[in-house]
Parts: structure tokens; C-alpha cells; sequence
């Protein structure tokens, strides 16, 4: 149980520290702009090395950024639940609700990548010729993999039936 939990927790710190360089940084989508090689995040765009915050508020940048945040609040969660069910009395409990929380997470971000991907291959695939996905979106579909994983092993740490201890402490406690 242990060994699948330390799994867990080590796909979901991974997952985090990906979901939050994904989301800091502005590497989402590289694209030619006036002969200059030109990339944008989330938050800002660069051309010519020189960057600027979005000027324009578009609904899917919104709901990207808010499923990002959500994202990284809940793998926070998710990793917070993890460790606390080492030293719990109800073990199982916290490592359900922990894979639950981490499932949700992964969650988030496949909803705020898959917005992204739709909306920049039907708009600016059309209006730049020469444009592709950049690091940055990447890290975030590898958080994906990564969060959904550490879910599923927390789910599969949690015993099916609890031990009579467990369910004593539970009681009394």
C-alpha cells in the first residue's frame, strides 16, 4: 500500500511542478508575426523577444487560466490528503479522498488543455500559417498523464475492506 502511495505522491509533486511552470510560463504557442519568431502563454505574449501582457480578454485564455489554477489548487490538495494518510488513523479514507482529489485535478487540466487546443487550432491555425504547439503546452499534457496516474494509485492504495483497526480508531477517534 505504501510503495503505491509513495508513487502517488511522487506523480502528483511531478504533475504540480509541471502544472505550474505549464501555467507561468509563455510558451504555450510559437508562431511567425511580421517575419519575427513570436510565442504566447496564458498571461502574456512575446514578439521579438520582447513581451506584453494580453491586451484583449478572450473566454477560452479565461477558462485555461481558470482551469490551470483550479488545477494546481486541487494537486496541492490531492498532495496535502497524500501525506496526511501516512499518519492517519483512517488511512484509507485520506488515500480515497486524496486519489479522488488528484483524479479531479487531472481533470482540470485535460478541460483547460483540450479549450486551448480547439480554440487556437480553429483560429490562429487559420490565421498563421506557421504556428505550432510549444514547450510549455506540452508540460501541461504531460501533467495530465502525470495527475490522472498519482489519482489512480491513491485509489488503488486505499484497501478495499479497512482493517478492524482502523475502523476502532475511526470510531473512538
Amino acid at each position: 500500500m505504501f510503495s503505491l502511495m509513495g508513487s502517488g505522491l511522487l506523480c502528483a509533486a511531478s504533475g504540480l511542478v509541471l502544472l505550474v511552470v505549464a501555467t507561468a510560463t509563455d510558451f504555450w504557442m510559437q508562431y511567425r508575426y511580421s517575419g519575427n519568431l513570436s510565442n504566447q502563454g496564458l498571461w502574456r505574449f512575446c514578439v521579438g523577444g520582447k513581451c506584453h501582457p494580453h491586451t484583449i480578454t478572450l473566454a477560452f485564455w479565461d477558462a485555461t487560466r481558470a482551469f490551470m489554477l483550479l488545477s494546481i489548487l486541487s494537486s496541492l490538495a490531492g498532495i496535502i490528503l497524500g501525506i496526511t494518510a501516512y499518519s492517519s488513523h483512517a488511512q484509507a479514507r485520506r488515500a480515497r479522498s486524496a486519489g479522488i482529489t488528484l483524479l479531479v485535478a487531472g481533470l482540470f487540466v485535460l478541460l483547460g488543455v483540450s479549450v486551448y487546443t480547439g480554440v487556437t487550432v480553429n483560429f490562429y491555425g487559420k490565421r498563421y500559417p506557421e504556428w505550432r504547439f510549444s514547450w510549455s503546452y506540452i508540460l501541461a499534457w504531460i501533467a495530465v498523464i502525470l495527475t490522472i496516474s498519482a489519482g489512480v494509485f491513491h485509489i488503488c492504495a486505499a484497501p478495499r475492506n479497512p482493517s478492524s483497526s482502523e475502523e476502532s480508531h475511526v470510531a473512538n477517534g
